[in-house]
C-alpha cells in the first residue's frame, strides 16, 4: 500500500529524510509541469522545482493540515514562479529587445512539410500566446494555468492564491477574456 502524503510529512518531521524523498518523488513532476507552464522555460522550471522543495523542507514544520501537501507545495511553486517571471520582466525591461522582420523569419524556415506559410503562422501564434500570457497579471496567469493546464478546482486554486471563490473565478474569467482578445487577430478566436 502506498504511503499517504500526511504519513510522509510526519516521517519527515520526525527526521526521516526518506519521508521527504517520497514527497519529492511523488510531486516533482507536477511541480515541474506547473512551473514550466507558468514560465515557458525549462531551466527556470527545473530551478523552481528545486527551490520549491527546498522551501517546503525548510518550512515543513509550518505545514498545516488545512490543505493537502500537494496544494501547499503548488502554492510555494506558483509563488516562486511569479517571482521568476517578475525578475525576468525587470531584466527584459532594462534591455532593448530586437525582433527580426518577417523576411528574416521566412528565410530560416526549412523547405519540408508543413509548408512555410503554416510554420510562419504557427510561430506567430506561439509568439502571440507567449506575449498574451505575459500581459496577464500574476494572479490571472496563475489562476489560468492552475485551472486550464493543471486542472485544479476553483477551491484548490483559491487555496493556492489565498483568494475566495468569487475572486478566483473572476481572475480566471479576466484571464480568458484577455487571452481571447489578444489571440483573436492571430488565431481567429470568436468572442
Amino acid at each position: 500500500m502506498e504511503e499517504t502524503d500526511a504519513a510522509a510529512v510526519s516521517r519527515a518531521l520526525a527526521g526521516d529524510k526518506d519521508g521527504f524523498r517520497v514527497l519529492v518523488e511523488r510531486h516533482s513532476r507536477n511541480v515541474f509541469r506547473l512551473a514550466f507552464r507558468m514560465t515557458g522555460n525549462e531551466q527556470d522550471a527545473e530551478d523552481i522545482v528545486q527551490v520549491a522543495f527546498l522551501r517546503a523542507w525548510r518550512n515543513l514544520e509550518n505545514f498545516g493540515s488545512q490543505a493537502s501537501f500537494g496544494t501547499w507545495l503548488h502554492r510555494i511553486a506558483a509563488n516562486y514562479s511569479l517571482d521568476v517571471i517578475r525578475q525576468r520582466k525587470r531584466r527584459e525591461d532594462k534591455r532593448e529587445v530586437s525582433y527580426r522582420d518577417e523576411d528574416d523569419i521566412l528565410n530560416t524556415i526549412p523547405g519540408s512539410d508543413p509548408g512555410p506559410d503554416r510554420l510562419v503562422h504557427s510561430q506567430r501564434v506561439r509568439k502571440a500566446v507567449h506575449a498574451a500570457m505575459a500581459e496577464l497579471t500574476p494572479q490571472e496567469r496563475t489562476a489560468f494555468v492552475l485551472r486550464h493546464f493543471e486542472g485544479l478546482s476553483i477551491d484548490e486554486i483559491g487555496a493556492n492564491l489565498g483568494t475566495g471563490v468569487n475572486a478566483t473565478k473572476h481572475s480566471i474569467f479576466r484571464a480568458v477574456q484577455k487571452l481571447r482578445r489578444a489571440l483573436e487577430p492571430v488565431a481567429g478566436v470568436a468572442r
